[in-house]
């Protein structure tokens, strides 16, 4: 029996807004239950952490938690991905998540930016409440991105919008290697 399923069942977070910090308090929760013994695992989507470095990645894995990419990149970001790959490979990382990763006794497991997948249609919103409604009882889930959607947020528990109220990128300030990636 993994440590949560001995304190209730696990509940369902969604993060989203087009505010800052998102990813950063998925990562937090990671952090807090890799600290308390709970077996994690984090799935991210539309990154490339070895083309931007995002070395939060590399951080949890080093405090034990399963790290996986999917679906690597976001047309938005670079023109030259093909959103058909892009589709498809939401769609494969999805069944793997459902078929195999709910099967592998997680306590915490974390989507991150697969709102934007439903959001941009490379996911089908059903295919995202298909997932969320076959979830482990005992699993607690966090989706993250911007653009959740109504019905995605009426199945959660927890749901944060992280508003924008000012970001110095409005002034052309630059991401900052350590605080932004």
């Amino acid at each position: 029996m993994n440590k949560l399923s001995m304190n209730k069942n696990g509940l369902i977070h969604i993060y989203t807004g087009d505010g800052k910090g998102k990813t950063t308090s998925a990562i937090g929760l990671a952090t807090r239950a890799l600290g308390h013994g709970q077996k994690v695992c984090y799935c991210s989507f539309h990154k490339d952490p070895e083309k931007y470095g995002y070395n939060e990645m590399q951080s949890l894995r080093k405090l034990g938690a399963d790290v996986f990419n999917f679906a690597k990149g976001h047309p938005h970001l670079n023109r030259s991905l093909d959103e058909n790959v892009i589709r498809q490979e939401t769609h494969e990382a999805v069944a793997k998540i459902k078929n195999e990763f709910f099967a592998a006794g997680y306590d915490l497991m974390i989507l991150d930016e697969l709102n934007i997948s439903v959001r941009d249609n490379y996911l089908e919103e059903k295919l995202l409440l298909d997932l969320i409604k076959a979830k482990p009882s005992t699993l607690e889930l966090v989706i993250t991105g911007r653009g959740a959607t109504d019905a995605v947020m009426e199945l959660a528990d927890y749901v944060s919008e992280i508003k924008k109220i000012k970001h110095p990128y409005d002034q052309k300030i630059r991401s900052r290697e350590g605080i932004e990636f």
